[in-house]
């Protein structure tokens, strides 16, 4: 992209990230962007396809753009969350906290359940201008196996995920991302476990130097997104955070086509 180019991406890019255009909204026509815009249409259909490309727009029709994220399914009403009546703990350190939460599910006598809290987390994809992700090949004892994982790590207190995201993945891998976006929140346990995930994507890195922390890295490599599936099948992604940043990529680029690795 030529300097004009990338101005009107960057337009577009922060209209969409402001919430100028809310999920489910029909994006302008080219011809009303062109004249607002002053790009001319092949350009414009350049910097279209990239945030198509980036999930930030999706394509209905022949040149209709919208922006993803509308559900038709409504919330159900008048059903009741649980009562909290207490919590105690049982077990606590700077890794983990085991607690006993004294609960009383709608129509159910109360019973205390187990609850294990552990830390903020915020996981980081970071993609190439060649379709690849940046990972490490890394040793995990609890399954005692090796895998493929993306950059990550706890969320100091008083710290911002973003800045989490970013501090990770330069001191895991020694490449720091250009401005990783938050795409979702998520608990990876949600019936027993207390552990608050942040899925983050950038796109685009600057080799800084090399992984300061040691314990943690592994090998590094470049992986296209077209070998993802395959990887999967072979069960060598390890970690929620990696198969829920990495299936959201996928699903975001699915009016692509990936080819597949040869």
């Amino acid at each position: 992209m030529g300097p004009k180019t990338t101005k009107v991406y960057e337009t577009l890019h922060a209209r969409l990230m402001s919430g100028e255009y809310a999920p489910g909204d029909k994006l302008p026509s080219e011809r009303t962007l062109v004249e607002e815009l002053g790009i001319g249409r092949t350009a414009l259909r350049q910097v279209l396809a990239r945030l198509v490309s980036e999930g930030q727009l999706e394509v209905r029709g022949r040149s209709s753009y919208r922006v993803p994220g509308a559900v038709s399914v409504q919330r159900p009403e008048g059903l009741e969350p649980w009562r909290i009546h207490g919590e105690r703990d049982v077990y606590d350190n700077r890794w983990v906290r085991l607690q006993l939460w004294d609960v009383e599910p709608p129509g159910v006598k109360r019973f205390e359940h187990h609850v294990v809290r552990l830390h903020h987390v915020a996981v980081t994809a970071v993609i190439d201008d060649q379709d690849r992700v940046l990972m490490m090949w890394r040793y995990r004892f609890v399954p005692q196996q090796f895998g493929w994982e993306l950059p990550g790590g706890i969320v100091d207190e008083g710290e911002d995920p973003a800045d989490t995201a970013l501090r990770e993945t330069v001191e895991e891998t020694g490449w720091r991302p250009k401005s990783p976006e938050h795409v979702v929140s998520y608990q990876p346990m949600v019936g027993m476990v207390d552990s608050p995930h942040e899925i983050f994507v950038a796109h685009g890195a600057e080799k800084v130097g090399e992984p300061t922390d040691l314990e943690e890295t592994g090998h590094i490599e470049w992986v296209p997104l077209a070998d993802i599936p395959g990887l999967m099948a072979r069960g060598e992604l390890l970690g929620s955070g990696t198969l829920v940043a990495l299936l959201h990529i996928l699903a975001a680029r699915r009016t692509q086509g990936l080819t597949t690795a040869q």
